[in-house]
């Protein structure tokens, strides 16, 4: 506790278990916050929604063997999308474990770190006690540099009984910003582009490249295309931001028309390239803090070595004319896809609009992998970096609610969780951690009946239903009775953007139950229109 309180931790999420409870025992003695929970997931989630809402490390204490497995979900969903998370679990007694064999010791497990060694950066068990303070330092380090994400730390139980000497945590080293090759040729790469575009990802948000991409942007007269975990990174008014998402026609045009793009952070996916049906563009130039993870899908012709704030502060391309009319451009396709959203599905254009409407402007935004969810993370207009989490790194079903847990613990404004039915009843116990922390969350639960996307894939395949339909329980009964304040609307009219503004204004957490079906957004795969 004392290495986390050096590192600047100030909330941990966790849940207490028979070997970890000298750790709460310690932390009473900190000024770190402690947010119990009611399922280990949770805490990992938690961890997750915080780290993304501030940019922080995240931290989830659990217990040993079953506690720690439950949050091999949300740790992949972390893995998949940079999240900085420290997952901090107890093992069994060090002096009850035989190399080679399992002796059936309460929790025990053969190789518990290995249980995260495909999903984290890396993991870490100590082999003595007085190692703990100087490991955690490291597994922390590890977590928090590019490209961040989530690490495993193990200590067997019977370390944290033991007295060790205090030690010095070590000072953080940052490598210098040395010489970046090619930075001249990619100077004149942009500018001699006749259509030059920024596709920027979420390695570009978590530099704080922004303000950066922006200036560049009205330089090159470019357009700026943001993947999923970029949504937030230039203001709305920015007059080179493209409307999202890439996977709706009129966007995806600027993408085929570009000559030159310069890729900012991102590994292009498959969500986000739709499974690389998108062509390689004439000219591609990467900039990464990793060569191999910018040239796995699309193989760069330029590649930048770095930090992508520092390299874009650094790209001093000739000043292109063309900016009010990439702009006006822009202002027309945002046109075309609202359009678009109105003849194809009126109700998700009258959902996005109230959010719009209707959200403080300091909200983060929460979604799950729901149909609403999906219309939330290619749509909404996000206001400001890390206002919106969307888990389309692994894709887990059951992120929203717990991920919205951290977010507002973390104090960065209201969390707004965007979720289904389905996706809720993951956590839904955790009702009781919002109660009791009374946690600035409004959760927007848009009841379907059932899965609603895979309904939708199996009748679009000509398929009956099978596990995909229910009988929904009382959503608002169930909120009510861990005294959560909690009402329900029919569709997405005015009685739901009435109910929506009170709630939000709100001190206190509340549930808003919305019985509605949605057509699946063009961003989800089966509507992908490249094939």
């Amino acid at each position: 506790m004392d290495a986390l309180e050096a590192l600047g931790t100030e909330i941990v999420f966790g849940l207490p278990g028979v070997h970890n409870l000298p750790l709460w025992e310690a932390l009473a003695q900190t000024d770190i916050k402690v947010v119990g929970v009611r399922h280990e997931q949770t805490a990992g989630y938690a961890a997750d929604g915080y780290a993304r809402a501030t940019g922080k490390l995240g931290v989830a204490l659990v217990t040993t063997g079953p506690g720690a497995a439950n949050t091999l979900g949300a740790v992949g969903e972390a893995m998949a999308s940079a999240a900085p998370v420290l997952i901090i679990a107890t093992d069994i007694p060090s002096k009850m474990r035989r190399p080679g064999v399992v002796r059936g010791v309460l929790h025990e497990t053969s190789d518990q770190q290995a249980m995260f060694a495909p999903v984290t950066k890396g993991v870490f068990t100590v082999r003595a006690a007085d190692q703990i303070g100087t490991t955690v330092h490291r597994a922390a380090r590890l977590a928090l540099e590019p490209q961040s994400g989530p690490v495993y730390f193990g200590v067997p139980t019977d370390y944290l009984r033991e007295t060790v000497p205090h030690r010095r945590p070590p000072a953080p080293h940052r490598k210098p910003d040395g010489d970046v090759p090619d930075l001249a040729r990619a100077e004149a790469l942009l500018s001699d582009a006749k259509h030059p575009l920024i596709w920027a990802g979420g390695g570009a948000l978590r530099s704080g490249a922004g303000e950066a991409i922006g200036v560049l942007a009205d330089k090159l007269a470019a357009p700026v295309l943001t993947t999923f975990a970029a949504r937030g990174l230039l203001p709305l008014d920015h007059p080179c931001l493209a409307p999202n998402p890439v996977h709706t026609p009129e966007v995806g045009q600027l993408w085929d028309e570009a000559d030159v793009v310069l890729a900012v952070g991102t590994d292009f996916d498959g969500l986000m390239t739709q499974n690389w049906a998108m062509p390689k563009p004439p000219t591609l130039i990467a900039v990464n803090v990793d060569a191999d993870d910018a040239a796995k899908n699309y193989p760069p012709d330029l590649t930048l070595v770095g930090d992508a704030r520092a390299i874009v502060e650094r790209l001093l391309p000739k000043e292109r004319p063309g900016l009010h009319d990439t702009a006006t451009r822009l202002a027309a396709i945002g046109r075309k896809v609202r359009q678009r959203i109105r003849e194809e599905e009126p109700q998700a254009l009258d959902f996005l609009s109230t959010l719009d409407e209707v959200l403080p402007r300091d909200a983060v935004v929460v979604s799950d992998m729901c149909v609403a969810g999906y219309w939330v993370g290619g749509f909404h207009r996000v206001r400001a970096p890390r206002k919106l989490a969307y888990p389309m790194g692994w894709g887990t079903l059951g992120y929203g609610f717990p991920a919205s847990l951290g977010a507002a613990a973390a104090g960065a404004g209201r969390a707004i969780c965007i979720t289904g039915d389905g996706g809720f009843l993951y956590a839904a116990g955790d009702l009781a951690t919002l109660a009791q922390e009374q946690l600035p969350v409004t959760v927007v639960l848009v009841d379907d009946g059932g899965y609603g996307m895979l309904r939708y894939d199996q009748d679009r395949e000509g398929l009956p239903h099978r596990g995909v339909d229910w009988d929904s329980p009382d959503f608002v009964g169930l909120a009510r009775s861990f005294g959560v304040h909690a009402d329900r609307v029919s569709g997405f009219g005015r009685a739901f953007r009435r109910l929506l503004g009170e709630f939000v204004e709100s001190d206190e957490p509340n549930v808003l139950v919305v019985k509605a079906k949605l057509k699946p957004p063009l961003n989800t795969s089966p509507r992908w229109y490249r094939k």
